[in-house]
């Protein structure tokens, strides 16, 4: 598990590796993605149970 020197330090080097103005696009994607995931896992759990019937 990650403590939180050890989460700074990455942030700190995310910042300097891609800049500040590309965090909030880079987590804009990270949302869209998380979300797509979720709606797939819903899809395939919605297509068992019709499937288990």
């Amino acid at each position: 598990m990650l403590g939180t020197t050890e989460i700074i330090v990455i942030g700190g080097v995310v910042v300097l590796l891609f800049g500040a103005s590309a965090i909030p696009k880079f987590a804009r994607s990270l949302g869209k993605a998380k979300k797509e995931f979720k709606e797939g896992v819903n899809e395939g759990l919605e297509e068992q149970k019709e499937g288990d019937k």
